[in-house]
């Protein structure tokens, strides 16, 4: 008779924060789901630091703004002893806080969630079936798990690597790249849209799963480190060659010809794969205008958006460019397009600009 596997182990989780109420809730969510294990609570960065050699934690949750010891200073210190502890920067959704975590990000946080609405009766909602839909079951419980599938005895789920099986066209003219792209997002677009030059021969869109403000302030900052031109899209802007155009937050980004010129198309549709902005609409609405002269990009991501977008940009002639897992915070989104076989190639993400300027170029 086999043996039986050994149970996984619960995913072990530290949180710090100086709200009394924010850990509680918090620490509820984690003890209410049997897969996961409060490790231990911290007011500070200073206490929490003290306690991360005996608790040790699977994954920290971290506040920004704290006394004694901010999340900015715990953070530095926590990747100069344990470079790969996933740390979740838990933000609210202002533009102190936006920028904020978008900062934070820059040091090394691994993702962030949004904290549920401060009112009492939406706080202590730890399932996110009411208030304002935020609740902690809702976005942070499913981003623990990811950021740690396989840390604790849980394996991720297989991937396929099978070789992809080239598009028809797929060297064909490269007229538009549209980048579909989420948790671990903000870091990947930086490696990526560093390494383009200004005169990349095609526009550049992106759907970065964001809330609104924070899509306006990644603009910001990947316009700031690029040679290229990057701007949270508005409606009606021309697409030009050498631009890049950041989805704004809560709206789906696509594309339109209008006298002639392609032109940014925002909608406020109902969310596709519980995203909104999609990259499946994103990839759907620019093989409308350029049929198969699209390359389509999925980068590190939770969940499945870009794959169905991927099957009709294979479809119609374009290629499909996928990261690899190994180098992806988290695997799902370009997991699922190599699974499926749609990948004309899969890159690690130190590769992946030189990729996309190889196929830009190709035929010019």
């Amino acid at each position: 008779m086999a043996a039986a596997l050994p149970a996984a182990l619960p995913t072990r989780v530290l949180v710090v924060d100086d709200s009394v109420v924010v850990r509680r809730m918090v620490g509820r969510a984690i003890e209410a789901d049997p897969a996961m294990e409060l490790a231990g609570v911290a007011a500070n960065g200073s206490l929490a630091l003290a306690k991360l050699g005996s608790v040790r934690p699977d994954i920290v949750v971290l506040d920004l703004e704290m006394p004694v010891m901010d999340g900015f200073e715990t953070l530095a210190a926590i990747r100069r002893t344990h470079p790969k502890l996933p740390v979740v920067v838990f933000s609210h959704l202002t533009a102190r806080g936006a920028q904020a975590t978008l900062d934070a990000m820059a040091l090394g946080a691994t993702a962030f969630a949004l904290k549920p609405n401060t009112e009492l009766t939406t706080m202590f909602d730890i399932t996110g079936a009411g208030g304002d839909g935020a609740g902690i079951g809702v976005e942070l419980l499913p981003l623990i798990r990811a950021l740690t599938a396989g840390a604790t005895g849980v394996a991720p789920a297989p991937v396929r690597r099978s070789p992809a099986h080239p598009s028809p066209s797929s060297a064909a003219r490269v007229d538009v790249v549209a980048i579909g792209v989420s948790t671990g997002g903000p870091k990947a677009l930086d490696v990526v849209l560093q390494e383009l030059p200004a005169s990349l021969a095609a526009p550049v869109l992106i759907v970065q799963h964001m809330p609104t403000i924070f899509t306006r302030l990644l603009a910001e900052r990947l316009d700031s480190r690029s040679a290229l031109t990057v701007v949270e899209a508005e409606e009606g802007m021309a697409v030009r060659a050498g631009s890049v155009f950041v989805a704004p937050g809560g709206r789906h980004m696509g594309v339109e010809r209008s006298d002639g010129q392609a032109r940014i198309a925002l909608s406020d549709g109902p969310p596709e794969n519980g995203c909104r902005p999609a990259a499946d609409v994103l990839f759907r609405s620019t093989v409308e205008v350029f049929g198969g002269r699209v390359l389509g990009v999925v980068l590190t991501g939770m969940g499945r958006d870009g794959l169905r977008g991927s099957e009709q940009v294979r479809a119609a002639g374009g290629a499909v460019v996928a990261q690899t897992p190994a180098s992806s915070v988290v695997a799902s989104m370009p997991g699922a397009v190599i699974d499926a076989g749609l990948a004309d190639a899969v890159i690690g993400l130190d590769g992946v600009a030189a990729e996309l300027l190889r196929r830009v170029n190709r035929g010019r």
